[in-house]
């Protein structure tokens, strides 16, 4: 009787690479929904204020956001199994060879032949971005105005959700469908050395979106305005000159139309840095703090206003710790780090991929048998090959993020801003939801940043001084 490892010797190469996929793709699984397993246990069960949390919370906002994460955890699972078993249908019933042979007949119908494989490949991704969207409809759907308008976070009606979803699709295909064309066509005619072109062309990409996202991609989404002169940016230009941060522009960004959560951000190279507030994180500036004007009935054609009982957002000397503590990412290099390393990484990526592009077994996997697609050999050795390796990264990644979170948080203390950003934390833990308890281990394994009670209880020695 031959044992399970003979056998497993005994399959072709491309079945022991399509079933190791399939195993590793569900191991994952498992292991994700185990460690939401572990969190969900700890949203039941902790039901009252924990003794070291009696300071910084109330009892109303806790089980507001134990109920919120709850909802949030149940919703995920239940989403994460459904993305599973539809990835594992599409690869069990040959979705793959099925969507691109249909690229091929409606490229063919469009007088392009199986000489254009630049042109299938762009009609292919288009087909299979628009199965994601449509399949992801529902999900988005329902975690929009069934969980986030059930917590009070959802600002959007259908309209503007209907429009802002056909907008994003759109405006991605107009990026996506060029850049691949090109890589593409870099990595066909780039000869031997086609993963250093095609690296340096992906660097030069991203550096272009990064530059141009916030003054002409983000603004078709979400309306920016400067910050008005007046103290909060007097401020704001004060702190940016003490540590040369070399700022030109702070804008208000209109986040309360589709969400109440908050957030802000720096962008920008060189000397030409922009900031970015989100006017749900200012207090003097969110629209969700503000009275309908008489007359008005608190909902237009695109956005609806929710009266609240609580103000929102930060006073001025608390956003000021919270900009301390972005402003620390770029003192310190995290920034410059982190491009540094998501290079290596993409330079990695492409040398590997150079070595496995030939590899017929690999395209036999997934019932390629007779072609060798440019286009399928990126998708099968970036998205299934690497993806052990894709984890380990993420999860190093994930580590590290949490120790940059620390060194900005520890900027900002030497900023003098300890006790503002203490009280910061709190105020957009309770605006946001978060729940101060955690698991320990989903907690090392998903957590780019430090939990809430680690975090105050670096800057509590400061904050006492």
């Amino acid at each position: 009787m031959a044992l399970p490892g003979e056998l497993w010797a005994e399959l072709p190469a491309e079945q022991r690479i399509f079933c190791s996929v399939l195993l590793f793709s569900w191991a994952v699984y498992l292991w994700e929904a185990f460690l939401a397993h572990r969190q969900r246990r700890v949203y039941r069960t902790t039901t009252h204020v924990p003794q070291e949390l009696g300071q910084i919370m109330d009892s109303e906002t806790f089980e507001k956001s134990r109920l919120y994460q709850l909802d949030k955890s149940t919703f995920s699972f239940w989403s994460g199994l459904y993305s599973e078993v539809e990835g594992t249908m599409i690869l069990l019933c040959g979705g793959i060879p099925f969507l691109w042979n249909l690229s091929g007949q409606i490229s063919g119908g469009a007088g392009f032949g199986p000489e254009y494989e630049i042109v299938q490949s762009l009609v292919f991704l288009l087909l299979a971005t628009l199965f994601s969207a449509v399949t992801g409809l529902p999900w988005s759907l329902y975690n929009t105005f069934v969980i986030e308008e059930k917590h009070g976070f959802n600002q959007q009606t259908l309209g503007f959700f209907f429009k802002d979803a056909i907008k994003k699709f759109v405006v991605t295909q107009c990026i996506l469908l060029p850049v691949t064309s090109l890589l593409l066509y870099i990595i066909k005619i780039g000869g031997d050395y086609f993963f250093i072109y095609a690296w340096l062309f992906t660097l030069v990409v991203s550096l272009v979106l990064v530059t141009i996202y916030a003054d002409y991609i983000a603004p078709l989404f979400d309306k920016f305005i400067p910050l008005p002169e007046g103290e909060l940016k007097q401020q704001i230009e004060t702190m940016a000159k003490s540590i040369d941060f070399p700022l030109t522009k702070v804008y208000v960004v209109e986040g309360s139309k589709r969400s109440s959560h908050s957030n802000a951000y720096f962008y920008g190279f060189f000397k030409n840095k922009r900031i970015v507030l989100f006017d749900t994180l200012l207090e003097d500036y969110s629209a969700l703090n503000k009275e309908p004007a008489e007359g008005e009935d608190g909902e237009n054609e695109d956005t609806k206003s929710k009266t609240k009982n609580k103000k929102q957002g930060c006073k001025n000397e608390e956003v000021l710790a919270v900009l301390g503590h972005e402003l620390g990412h770029w003192k310190l290099g995290h920034t410059v780090k982190n491009i540094i390393i998501s290079q290596m990484n993409s330079f990695l990526c492409f040398f590997l991929f150079a070595v496995l592009i030939g590899r017929k077994e690999l395209f036999a996997a997934f019932g390629f048998y007779d072609t060798q697609p440019t286009l399928i050999g990126l998708m099968i050795i970036f998205q299934f090959i690497f993806s052990p390796y894709n984890e380990v990264l993420s999860f190093c990644l994930t580590v590290l993020s949490r120790r940059f979170e620390f060194q900005a948080d520890a900027f900002a203390k030497e900023l003098g801003k300890a006790k503002d950003l203490y009280s910061a934390l709190i105020k957009l833990n309770k605006d946001n939801l978060g729940f101060p308890v955690s698991d320990w281990i989903f907690s090392m394994w998903h957590y780019s940043h430090p939990p809430l009670l680690e975090r105050l209880q670096a800057l509590k020695v400061a904050k006492q001084e």
